[in-house]
């Protein structure tokens, strides 16, 4: 099962006879695959063996361990120790990759299979006003989420650029230390917590029962501002300070040289930090439950009554379906798909953001 690889000295040029040569054992291509893949079968039988049942959560533990302890012990014999050792991380990091996948294959596979029953040009041009059981669709939603996001948008960047900006290239001090430590708290706010702000700072004006989609806007803006902030702060500390003192150098002023220099060069970044902060709160369901509200009909006035996004019509339609339930749990798995849609979409255009306005270093 094993094949030798000649390792011999090179030949110094007045050499006439070449001494012993040393060979070093070496498992063919792909043995450690199927020794891995032998353990996985040995770890299903046993699964089945212990439990009376094919067991994918046992199988998966059997299998690793057994096939990690297969390449290994087998790895050991043939190669050495420091191979076999080689080996061993390399199976534990592929094992682990390939567990951590198969959530996310899981949950691909289920929405697709559950969402495209409905995913049809009635589900995207008509709301659910009027609609009791079968038909309707996510119009409204649509267009909720793209309205409330937008505005999400326009509250979140400006304030989160210009903090970035104030932190890496004004501040100092303690004032610094505080609003870091701050931004670093607003992270890991609880989305629900951000609603309720955004629902008691409404209330005070508009009174208990407002729903609006700006109040929605303004919970997904508290959490969209600590990520902009956090993701352009690191982009522009990447920025060489040599280009800084350059322009400094030649008279230019502080914020010219920001406005000119510093932005330009760090812009694929910064677009990249701001498209993933739009996809991270685009799928927001909690803050838009107690501030947007939900409704039938098409809104598109984000300052005049409820307003439904994606992820609380996919919300009501599963928890509220109707009768009979499968039509409104059919539009619920197609509000998750496009949402998860969305979201793919706009993780693409920060790649491409990050690749065509890369900065160019060749000559």
């Amino acid at each position: 099962m094993s094949t030798e690889t000649p390792l011999a000295p090179a030949a110094s040029p007045g050499a006439t006879s070449a001494g012993p040569v040393r060979t070093q054992r070496r498992l063919p291509r792909f043995a450690a695959t199927a020794l891995f893949v032998a353990g996985v079968v040995v770890g299903a039988l046993l699964a089945a063996l212990t439990t009376g049942r094919l067991n994918i959560a046992l199988t998966v533990i059997y299998g690793v361990i057994l096939g990690t302890l297969a390449v290994y012990l087998v790895s050991r014999s043939v190669e050495g120790r420091r191979k076999a050792t080689d080996r061993l991380v390399t199976t534990v990091v592929t094992s682990a990759f390939a567990i951590a996948m198969v959530p996310l294959v899981s949950l691909l596979y289920t929405v697709l299979d559950n969402g495209l029953n409905r995913f049809d040009s009635q589900f995207f041009n008509s709301s659910m006003l009027g609609v009791v059981g079968e038909g309707g669709g996510a119009y409204h939603a649509i267009l909720g989420t793209v309205i409330i996001t937008a505005l999400t948008t326009l509250i979140s960047v400006p304030i989160g650029l210009l903090a970035a900006i104030y932190l890496v290239e004004y501040g100092t001090g303690r004032l610094k230390k505080v609003l870091t430590f701050f931004v670093d708290v607003m992270t890991g706010i609880p989305s629900i917590v951000a609603g309720l702000f955004a629902f008691a700072l409404f209330a005070l004006f508009f009174g208990p029962g407002v729903r609006l989609g700006a109040m929605g806007a303004v919970a997904l803006a508290v959490l969209m501002i600590p990520v902009v902030v956090r993701s352009a702060e690191e982009v522009l500390k990447l920025v060489p300070n040599e280009l800084r003192e350059a322009s400094y150098a030649l008279g230019v002023p502080k914020w010219r040289t920001i406005l000119k220099v510093v932005i330009p060069t760090s812009i694929a970044g910064l677009g990249t930090g701001v498209t993933l902060a739009i996809a991270r709160v685009i799928g927001e369901t909690a803050p838009l439950l107690v501030t947007t509200g939900f409704v039938n009909g098409t809104n598109l006035n984000p300052f005049d009554g409820r307003m439904t996004a994606l992820p609380v019509f996919s919300y009501y339609q599963l928890t509220q379906p109707g009768v009979p339930p499968e039509f409104g749990i059919e539009r619920a798995w197609t509000a998750a798909l496009v949402l998860i849609m969305l979201v793919m979409a706009l993780n693409v255009v920060a790649r491409l953001i990050s690749r065509l306005f890369a900065p160019k270093t060749g000559r």
